[in-house]
């Protein structure tokens, strides 16, 4: 009996553990400069969206600053057919006191967009060769160069820093950029 108790306890000691980890929020970057964030960037890694299954390679992300401040954004990608996928949104800073915390919505309606999800800039180099976009809950995250591949030890960095922010590296699937080879 007591051991089952004393089992019990370091289990639920154990998940308090574990929940709370899940509960933080990842820090975001201090200064996101919209501007020089525009562009293209390559998707190099990244816990998929429900819409990216499809995608085998090539993924991109490609933002453009709108007059109204907000962000126009095309991801693009390769499906098994060789086809190429685009999908148009928009991004936009909810809060100017946070320009980390951006959201971002597929879905138009009548010139409105539904939907939002949270896109947070986590990680940044400073001179934005690199990127790391995530979910408050950790659902999605996508690591972002502006070239087709990123160093090995810029990788390991990326994701130390990731990992300290409760992220698991095991959850990131490589993405085959060979089609943008040479860019």
């Amino acid at each position: 009996m007591r051991i089952a108790a004393g089992l019990l306890a370091i289990f639920a000691i154990g998940a308090i553990g574990f929940m709370g980890r899940l509960g933080e929020r990842p820090a975001v970057v201090e200064a996101l400069d919209v501007e020089q964030y525009m562009g293209l960037w390559y998707a190099v890694a990244s816990i998929p969206t429900t819409f990216e299954r499809a995608c085998v390679q090539g993924t991109t992300a490609e933002y453009h600053l709108l007059a109204n401040g907000q962000v126009k954004v095309t991801n693009t990608c390769f499906r098994a057919d060789g086809s190429s996928f685009s999908i148009v949104g928009r991004a936009w800073i909810p809060d100017s006191f946070a320009p980390a915390k951006l959201k971002v919505s597929f879905v138009r309606l009548l010139g409105r967009w539904f939907f939002p999800g949270d896109y947070w800039v986590l990680d940044l180099a400073p001179d934005y060769r690199y990127a790391v976009v995530g979910h408050p809950q950790r659902r999605y995250s996508w690591i972002l160069s502006r070239s087709p591949e990123l160093p090995d030890e810029v990788l390991e960095g990326i994701f130390e820093r990731l990992e300290a922010k409760g992220y698991d590296r095991g959850d990131f699937q490589w993405i085959d950029q060979s089609v943008h080879a040479g860019e």
